[in-house]
């Protein structure tokens, strides 16, 4: 692996983190204000975090394995927020 491809894998890494970070938190507000606004925007974010997944696996020297788990994290982050704000509201109610 060359330097460059180093670096460049590491930013995408991270901004697929970033990006699942903002879902998270553009979601729970927008729910928490009852705003479909705020709620698209994090939709925004996640679909910007599928560009990002998709150009890791497609440029990224990982290994297949690497890929996949990628992959997996990518569509289990999509389900994240939900599950947990719904469980959030029935435990404190």
């Amino acid at each position: 692996m060359m330097l460059f491809d180093f670096i460049d894998t590491a930013l995408l890494l991270g901004l697929f983190v970033l990006l699942a970070g903002c879902y998270g938190l553009f979601y729970t507000i927008g729910k928490l204000m009852h705003s479909f606004n705020w709620i698209n925007v994090g939709y925004v974010c996640y679909f910007f975090q599928v560009v990002v997944t998709v150009l890791i696996v497609m440029f990224a020297p990982l290994g297949v394995g690497w890929k996949l788990l990628i992959i997996a994290s990518c569509v289990a982050c999509f389900k994240i927020p939900p599950m947990a704000f719904s469980y959030l509201e029935l435990t404190h109610r």
